[in-house]
């Protein structure tokens, strides 16, 4: 461990050594401390990285060449990464995340949560290619940040005009970039609406609305704005994925203004916190934007209401401490005693970090949420969406997509956003709508017509309703599984 230590302090590579996962034996991986808050000098249960491929390229486990081990760190439950990135996986690309019991030369060192490196096999994953522009907020050492540059804004993307400042800043993974991660803040700050270009906005709303409903402070959200990444696509636009979850579920209490905040204020945290500050611009930029403020303020209530209020996430939590009671109880590192562990979801566990139970936390902020008059509002509901085909007797074939759909509640606009495939961003399409007499009062028909890119052509597509106070996704799962339709079967 001392040499971990060294090595850790002084940034010196990665140990050399043997692993065996699940039974299997790999020699020749690199082994390293990581973190930097969660590093402690001279502690056995430290997280860890190991790098499969350490040696040999091709070596992996299962598909994967490296391993994050966290130590889980101010987390009495052991389940806040966990179930954090299981929600979050709903939503927008986030880890796999899992538990391991740790040896080192047949110590037990402890039960860790095994993460999903953000890596290139995820980026190639979810975004089809792992070799682009690609950084971290936060930095492990920190550089000395030179008079000129703004102080203590750490990953907030405020625009600096001489590119050196970001090194003290973000962390760039890739071979090159920083011009690219300054022209982003450049249009964040300067010409918000061209920021589609640059950014995945639905993507950011998604990431920003996580944080704020799981109290995830440790993140952008927070006082340090840190711990997310920022990958650019083969499409110029950087996608965020969160990281560092352990201090989500109010471990981490700070915003950023004032002192940290009591447990009452976690539970009623504002779901438009920062949204008039200037120094977090990802933020209070986009929701400046009526239109994508109706959809991060939808992208909470879809949280709330999937995950929250009806009680799974409690159940999905218990179901993670029942998998590790035992491991956990025979930890000899373990942080908190094994009656910690087992109160932790429902009460606040420390004297002095006070860190709240989830359910104690949840609960409360769950019905805060719910009526909060920035929720409240009615979507318009989207029904009889149907793709028309070829009509019965028509020998013409199709060579377009003719998408038709009806909505209540006075919507203001539908709009399609379709794909060809599925590493390509959506294109938007408004669609038109329609006269209609035999309608109830407040529904409209609408229709939009895409023209194929070929007589094989594959279409994804979603929609998004508009009405005066919010805005409705359909379906609702558009991230991970939206419609999709073939026009060689609408010619059938």
């Amino acid at each position: 461990m001392n040499a971990l230590d060294s090595m850790r302090i002084y940034g010196m590579g990665q140990m050399a050594g043997s692993i065996v996962v699940d039974g299997a034996k790999y020699e020749g991986v690199g082994v390293r401390f990581r973190g930097d808050k969660s590093y402690q000098t001279g502690l056995k249960r430290n997280p860890f990285t190991i790098k499969l491929n350490f040696t040999s390229q091709e070596q992996n486990h299962q598909g994967y060449v490296s391993l994050k081990l966290s130590s889980a760190l101010r987390d009495p439950s052991m389940v806040r990464e966990v179930l954090f990135h299981e929600i979050a996986g709903k939503y927008m690309p986030s880890s796999k995340a899992a538990y391991t019991k740790l040896f080192v030369n047949e110590e037990y060192i402890g039960v860790y949560v095994s993460l999903e490196s953000i890596d290139k096999q995820f980026l190639e994953e979810h975004f089809g290619s792992g070799n682009n522009t690609f950084f971290k907020a936060g930095v492990d050492y920190k550089p000395e940040i030179s008079a000129g540059c703004k102080q203590n804004i750490f990953g907030s993307l405020e625009y600096e005009d001489n590119v050196d400042c970001y090194k003290g800043n973000f962390e760039m993974i890739s071979a090159a970039g920083w011009n690219e991660l300054q022209e982003l803040t450049r249009i964040l700050n300067n010409e918000p609406d061209k920021i589609e270009r640059v950014l995945d906005v639905d993507r950011a709303l998604w990431m920003l609305a996580l944080n704020n409903v799981m109290v995830n402070l440790s993140s952008y959200t927070g006082n340090y704005s840190q711990n997310y990444y920022l990958y650019k696509d083969n499409f110029g636009r950087f996608q965020p994925v969160h990281w560092d979850l352990n201090l989500a579920f109010g471990s981490f209490k700070n915003t950023g203004k004032g002192s940290d905040l009591e447990i009452k204020d976690l539970q009623t945290l504002d779901p438009l916190l920062h949204a008039d500050n200037l120094y977090k611009p990802l933020i209070s930029q986009l929701l400046k934007d009526g239109f994508y403020k109706k959809m991060y303020l939808a992208h909470i209530r879809q949280i709330v209401e999937e995950n929250f209020l009806n009680g799974s996430y409690e159940k999905r939590a218990q179901e993670l401490q029942g998998m590790i009671v035992v491991p956990y109880n025979d930890d000899p590192n373990k942080a908190y005693p094994l009656d910690d562990f087992q109160r932790s979801l429902r009460e606040t566990v420390g004297r002095k970090s006070k860190i709240p139970g989830i359910v104690e936390l949840m609960s409360k902020r769950t019905r805060y949420l719910k009526t909060h008059p920035d929720l409240t509002a009615l979507p318009s509901s989207v029904t009889n969406v149907e793709v028309q085909g070829r009509g019965k007797f028509e020998n013409q074939k199709l060579n377009a997509f003719r998408i038709v759909a009806k909505a209540d509640r006075f919507p203001k606009r539908l709009l399609v956003y379709y794909r060809f495939a599925n590493t390509e961003p959506y294109t938007i399409v408004p669609m038109n709508e329609e006269s209609s007499n035999d309608m109830p009062s407040g529904m409209k028909a609408f229709s939009a017509i895409i023209e194929a890119k070929s007589m094989e052509a594959v279409l994804d597509y979603y929609i998004i309703a508009e009405n005066a106070g919010t805005v409705a996704f359909v379906p609702s799962t558009y991230m991970n599984k939206p419609y999709m339709v073939r026009l060689s079967d609408l010619n059938k």
